[in-house]
């Protein structure tokens, strides 16, 4: 095969053959490829787009670009979630011990914040000690003893994605929804998965601000997920505010320990995890029914069973032994702790949450760049949503930062992304839709 030939006839808008696409994948995977040729093929991909089949390929290809994971010799369900990010999505450290406390094997490959979002190894790395990037060897002995694994992506799996996507991060080529499609699921695909369940989100706070966009990105992820002989279904999911009252990485934890033991539980953030890991128990065929599952994570959370697993996974990750019953006393903390007031007293009527996202950046609670050093302690807690009263007695939030200056800058961001009215707004649905194959 001639890899210019091929590119033409994608530029051209042709369909490609399984067989040219594994080629090309071979070469973005070995470096047979040169950065331009790869260049080139995601601006044709994000021009012409790809149908069902091609996507299909694409994501076999590069999924099979390195190691395929096996779990078999756990004799569990193997399923896990992915979320397409958000601001204070801390859903995946609830999920992931509430499904291993339940049977499941999770092997949980996250990644790091992206632009705005969040990102839950980011959110690891607070925990002292925990190896968010372990050895195969190490994720696996976590797998036997806790069921689960939260970790980074290893530099064996699915090899062409890892160059592909930084290829397209300087391109303009992210976008591409075959492209975020292939990559999503050959991650998921190359980690051993039987079943995935992917919240799609929409709003201020997500990459796709439109629903229909979200929901085109769904159907493309369930559609080529099924293709691949992957089961998986997609929630489409509400980002208009922050999820649950923090962001920003050891708040978090904090916020999801909390979660875990019944200390305190948002009612979005509530919502959200129980529809998600409700989903996860009836792909992984631990639950027969919408009900059974519903009953069935009232029983994880009450009895501490998915509280005591969240703890053995990170003990078995190289955190601390007492992290759920001592989390306050191991996570970092700022030394200033703030009241962020409104600008008027009032109803939080809306909130754009790119901007809070971009509040906790200022804090140092995100990268710019990827070599910028992250500040695990800042962050923004206690958050007012959409319909609170705000004022002197109830602030937007209080943030959490490493500095006075750093502290305006952010308490700026967040009083210009709140707007205030006299009433609240009519309620609109957390979970808008729910796609299957």
């Amino acid at each position: 095969m001639i890899t210019k030939q091929i590119l033409a006839r994608k530029r051209d808008g042709k369909v490609l053959d399984a067989d040219e696409i594994a080629f090309l994948v071979k070469g973005i995977a070995d470096g047979g490829l040169t950065e331009g040729q790869a260049a080139a093929f995601a601006m044709a991909v994000c021009w012409r787009g790809m149908d069902r089949a091609e996507c299909v390929a694409l994501t076999d290809a590069m999924t099979h670009s390195g190691r395929v994971l096996d779990w078999r010799d756990l004799d569990k369900p193997v399923v896990d979630k992915h979320s397409t990010g958000g601001v204070g999505d801390k859903t995946s450290l609830m999920l992931a011990p509430i499904l291993a406390a339940a049977g499941a094997a999770v092997p949980m490959i996250s990644g790091r914040g992206l632009g705005h979002t969040g990102g839950t190894l980011d959110k690891l790395d607070a925990i002292p000690g925990y190896d968010t990037r372990p050895s195969l060897a190490r994720i696996r002995a976590a797998m036997v003893a806790t069921g689960t694994a939260m970790v980074g992506q290893t530099d064996d799996l699915a090899p062409a994605d890892k160059r592909l996507y930084a290829i397209r991060d300087t391109t303009g080529t992210v976008e591409s929804i075959p492209l975020i499609t292939a990559s999503i699921l050959s991650k998921k695909l190359a980690a051993g998965l039987e079943g995935l369940v992917l919240d799609v989100k929409y709003g201020s706070g997500a990459f796709m601000a439109d629903a229909a966009a979200a929901r085109a990105l769904a159907r493309s992820l369930v559609d080529v997920g099924s293709g691949a002989g992957l089961k998986v279904t997609a929630l489409l999911t509400d980002m208009n505010e922050v999820l649950g009252d923090s962001a920003g990485n050891a708040l978090e934890v904090r916020e999801a320990v909390d979660y875990l033991t019944g200390r305190h539980r948002e009612a979005r953030l509530d919502q959200v995890t129980r529809a998600l890991a409700a989903e996860m128990l009836l792909l992984a065929g631990l639950a027969g029914n919408a009900t059974d599952a519903a009953t069935r994570i009232d029983q994880l959370l009450a009895s501490g069973a998915a509280a005591e697993s969240f703890g053995r996974m990170v003990a078995a990750l190289g955190g601390p032994n007492d992290f759920i019953e001592q989390a306050s006393r191991h996570l970092p903390a700022a030394p200033i702790v703030r009241p962020v007031p409104p600008r008027s007293a009032g109803i939080l009527v809306a909130l754009d949450a790119r901007q809070i996202g971009f509040a906790v950046l200022a804090l140092g609670g995100g990268r710019n760049a990827p070599d910028d050093e992250i500040y695990y302690e800042v962050g923004l807690a206690a958050c007012a949503h959409i319909g609170d009263a705000v004022g002197p007695d109830r602030p937007l939030a209080f943030v959490h930062a490493r500095t006075e200056a750093a502290a305006e800058r952010a308490s700026a961001l967040l009083q210009a992304a709140a707007v205030i009215g006299d009433a609240a707004p009519a309620a609109r649905p957390l979970i808008l839709e729910r796609l299957e194959s």
